[in-house]
């Protein structure tokens, strides 16, 4: 699925504003107006690429006149060294969007590169690598594409697109002295059928009521191995599972080995560290 042009202007214009405001000061005292210039987009270290239409977007509404040629595409895996993209045109207009460009570039890259070793470490297994809502403001849009490229998928893309029951829902229903099963039933009885219902539960028990409610996917929440996988048995396909809580690399894999359909990771997102990218000078 590709990012709607729409977004990435709307994102592209919001982050120029916020660096160059009324003018970038050092570059229009410093630079020629007459000068051009060539540099390279190049990678300091291997990683998944993802964000290069946002660059082609910062340039193209900084000054048409940049050209932005492309030497890779979003989803390829680079090495150290590698260059993604040549840019070309007047030098104010090229450093001036260098700084927004390469924040975007970084961070997507940096998203894509993390999911892709989560979607490796999980290989050979039912279980699919799921991201959040534990996103950038302003972002979302950009950074669950970069899952995307990384080879992971979405979850609900926001709270108008999916139902998810979670503790706290169902800790104010139970106040009102609504249990588990009721709770199912009323979301069910207002959506309809179309509506993917999923439903957080802690133990093996309330993963057996929600299966048996009706829930759609059932979201199995910080249960050590044992719990997972007997959670899995219980539901015994009536349902979907997905595992969250304490993921990270290193325990990925045994997670996935339960048997669970999906693992959702808000590290993806919120935690991750942006892909070492420069842009250098050429000529």
């Amino acid at each position: 699925m590709e990012l709607p042009l729409q977004v990435i202007d709307t994102v592209v214009a919001h982050a120029l504003a916020e660096d160059i405001g009324s003018g970038d000061l050092t570059t229009l005292a410093a630079i020629p107006a007459t000068a051009h210039m060539t540099a390279h987009l190049v990678t300091r270290e291997a990683g998944v690429i993802a964000g290069l239409p946002v660059v082609v977007a910062v340039f193209r509404q900084l000054d048409p006149s940049v050209k932005v040629l492309l030497h890779t595409a979003d989803g390829v895996a680079v090495v150290a060294g590698a260059t993604l993209a040549t840019v070309t045109g007047p030098a104010r207009s090229i450093l001036s969007g260098e700084r927004v460009a390469l924040n975007l570039l970084q961070r997507l890259s940096g998203i894509a590169t993390v999911t892709a070793q989560y979607v490796v470490a999980v290989a050979g297994t039912r279980a699919q690598i799921l991201d959040t809502r534990k996103t950038t403001p302003g972002l979302r849009a950009l950074e669950k594409y970069a899952v995307r490229m990384g080879g992971g998928r979405n979850h609900r893309f926001g709270l108008y697109d999916g139902v998810m029951l979670k503790d706290n829902h169902l800790a104010i229903l139970a106040a009102q002295g609504i249990d588990l099963a009721t709770a199912i039933a009323r979301v069910r009885a207002q959506l309809g059928p179309m509506v993917r219902l999923e439903v957080e539960v802690e133990s093996v028990a309330d993963a057996i009521t929600a299966a048996e409610a009706g829930a759609d996917l059932i979201l199995l929440d910080n249960m050590p191995l044992d719990q997972l996988r007997a959670a899995v048995q219980a539901v015994a396909g009536r349902a979907q599972t997905e595992a969250s809580g304490g993921v990270n690399l290193q325990t990925v894999r045994a997670i996935a080995e339960t048997g669970v359909d999906y693992i959702s990771v808000g590290a993806l997102t919120h935690s991750v560290r942006a892909l070492d990218i420069g842009l250098d000078y050429a000529a």
